[in-house]
């Protein structure tokens, strides 16, 4: 994954409450879920046997180069990531291994996994060098082989290894649940003669509906339900 930060024009934050710099974005976002169109949901969705955490790198959700909604992210990554533990689902961290002198070069800093990981049956890191979290890795064997048919996906970035994982997993028959204050990305910097800065907020909402009306998106990862696979029971 690379991407070109942009400076940060407003601060994240951990609660649900929009901030001044985005409350008609939060607005539009809610009501967009509830009207006609592709991936839009209101309320819990069907409980999945799987969560995948896209990227919780520390060069990409803390410190100044972090995603705008970082705070939000993590908070909802770790809610997610207790109820999975709990319910006996599987867990994947990704960790996206980045070229030579990019912040997510392996074994510097930036690479590092924010969130804790409890390894054993359930839980695992699956290293990858694409925006796909299925790409040369052995994701969709250990998917296959617990008995996964339904997953969660919570991460950044939204437009990028979010959106590629997502799109693979669909493409595999698994059923996919995105919650949309789960995930993250950075402005998209102004362009000369195209457009002007393009709030993370805004392309975030954009990744999600170019995934298509197959992903089902809800609106918060409170939303989300665990179960174990059947193999796993």
């Amino acid at each position: 994954m690379t991407a070109t930060p942009v400076p940060r024009t407003d601060t994240a934050s951990d609660s649900d409450t929009p901030t001044e710099a985005a409350p008609a974005t939060d607005t539009a976002a809610a009501a967009e879920h509830n009207a006609a169109g592709p991936a839009t949901g209101a309320g819990a969705a069907e409980a999945v046997e799987a969560l995948l955490l896209v990227d919780l790198q520390t060069a990409f959700v803390a410190g100044d180069e972090a995603v705008p909604d970082a705070a939000r992210v993590l908070d909802r990554g770790r809610a997610l990531l207790a109820r999975a533990r709990a319910a006996g689902a599987l867990v994947v961290h990704l960790q996206n291994d980045g070229a030579p002198g990019t912040v997510d070069e392996p074994h510097t800093p930036g690479w590092e996994l924010h969130l804790p990981v409890e390894p054993g049956p359930r839980e695992s890191v699956i290293r990858k060098r694409e925006d796909d979290g299925f790409d040369g890795t052995p994701l969709g064997a250990l998917l296959d082989g617990a008995g996964v048919r339904a997953l969660a996906l919570c991460g950044v970035l939204s437009e990028m290894c979010v959106a590629a994982t997502a799109r693979t997993a669909l493409a595999r028959d698994f059923r996919v649940v995105l919650p949309h204050d789960a995930h993250a990305t950075y402005d998209i910097p102004a362009a000369a003669g195209i457009s002007e800065r393009v709030p993370a907020a805004l392309s975030s909402r954009a990744a999600e509906w170019a995934l298509g009306d197959e992903v089902e998106i809800v609106p918060r990862a409170a939303d989300v339900t665990f179960t174990a696979p059947r193999r796993g029971r």
